[in-house]
């Protein structure tokens, strides 16, 4: 059993990301992981992320406020979803998304994705 308390959990920088910080859970510097990490992303109000798009997949699960997710894939028309507390979606590899806390209260996302 790896352990890693979240006051111990190692901070990292996305570029893109803004008003927000971000933790590894497990995987990455946070510990071994054969096929996943984990990492919580605490966002401001008004913070969030660029337009964007990664080669694998993320899974996002809204712990805490709420979280609006705009998603797109080639060119349909981009979906929008206002996620809140257990809410969870899943991006897929090439689609493009964009986190956009637009509430004045904080919000904390898990996110989990491969190695």
């Amino acid at each position: 059993m790896h352990v890693m308390c979240f006051d111990q959990a190692p901070s990292y920088h996305a570029d893109g990301h803004f008003r927000m910080s971000m933790r590894q859970l497990q995987g990455k510097q946070a510990g071994p992981s054969d096929i996943v990490w984990i990492g919580l992303s605490i966002i401001e109000p008004g913070g969030g992320t660029v337009v964007s798009a990664a080669r694998v997949e993320k899974f996002y699960v809204v712990v805490e406020g709420a979280l609006e997710v705009s998603a797109q894939i080639d060119d349909s028309p981009p979906t929008v979803a206002v996620l809140g507390v257990l809410d969870s979606c899943r991006i897929a590899p090439g689609e493009t998304r964009r986190l956009h806390n637009r509430s004045d209260q904080l919000c904390k996302v898990m996110l989990v994705m491969p190695n």
